[in-house]
């Protein structure tokens, strides 16, 4: 049975008429007519009669009709099934992410691209948000996070989206009040640092911010994880660098002291090489992360 000989029944059906019937299928009436017959042929059926008003349906076409459609709809929702599997994405996407999806929102994120595109499998490298950046550029991975502080400029081989703001603050261990409350920018440098590696935004801000006064921190210990710092800190070591969250959790918890009149702002950002941005997967993984942020 021809499809095509179904579609001009149902034409001719409902409109009654060969010539308008010819035109909603973008055929000659001649064609239609043709169709028509052996489709009646086939069934061994006289589906319509010819009447003042036109062709009108006969009882079996009366009953054939309904059936007819349901055909069509069927072979119309087949198509539309093809064509969303042959033109959906797919696929691997490498993803630079922290160690905390919280301030990523990793999991709404994901959640987002998957439901979204089903056919994309993502692949996460943890890691600092440097290391994200560098290997976004070498094209090691697809697209991630990154922080920045407000005075970076990100190069113009990235294409970024600013995600979010982050407030910092330096932290002090408990009954260092007095040391670091009112005091300059020169008087917390002679005091001890744990400092950041080279790879985390902490390290980036501050560096920064010396850089800017011209001065030198009397670093006497490094860490690469923050809750290192963060227990360096609480043990008296020394000055470090954490998000407001996390120090005003410290200040409850282990009585650290913060200097909210220094705050640091930074930029989170989801970036991705520029030339590589309107790749449909990489697209779809920046719509996909905006959301998790709008939500």
């Amino acid at each position: 049975m021809d499809l095509q000989h179904i579609r001009a029944f149902v034409a001719v059906a409902r409109e009654g008429n060969l010539t308008r019937a010819a035109e909603r299928l973008h055929l000659t009436q001649p064609a239609v007519s043709i169709q028509l017959k052996n489709f009646q042929q086939d069934l061994d059926l006289t589906l319509l009669v010819r009447s003042n008003k036109g062709l009108m349906l006969t009882t079996d076409g009366e009953e054939i009709l309904p059936l007819a459609e349901r055909v069509l709809a069927s072979v119309a929702d087949l198509q539309e099934r093809a064509a969303h599997m042959h033109g959906s994405l797919g696929g691997e996407l490498s993803i630079g992410t922290t160690m905390n999806p919280e301030i990523t929102r990793l999991g709404p994120f994901l959640r987002n691209l998957t439901t979204q595109y089903p056919r994309i499998r993502t692949k996460l490298h943890h890691g600092m948000t440097g290391m994200i950046k560098s290997e976004t550029l070498k094209g090691t991975l697809d697209a991630g996070y990154y922080v920045a502080g407000p005075e970076e400029v990100l190069p113009p081989e990235l294409y970024a989206e600013s995600l979010t703001v982050f407030t910092h603050f330096i932290i002090a261990p408990q009954g260092w009040r007095s040391r670091v409350l009112g005091k300059s920018w020169a008087e917390l440098a002679r005091l001890p640092w744990i400092w950041p590696y080279p790879n985390s935004v902490y390290n980036r801000l501050l560096s920064a911010r010396f850089k800017a006064h011209g001065l030198i921190p009397n670093i006497v210990a490094e860490a690469d994880v923050e809750a290192s710092m963060l227990d360096m800190v609480r043990c008296g070591m020394g000055l470090s660098l954490a998000r407001q969250p996390v120090a005003l959790r410290e200040a409850e918890a282990h009585g650290l002291v913060y200097l909210e009149d220094l705050p640091l702002p930074s930029n989170l950002y989801f970036i991705a090489q520029a030339s590589r941005k309107d790749e449909s997967a990489i697209a779809a993984a920046f719509k996909a992360v905006k959301d998790a942020f709008s939500e």
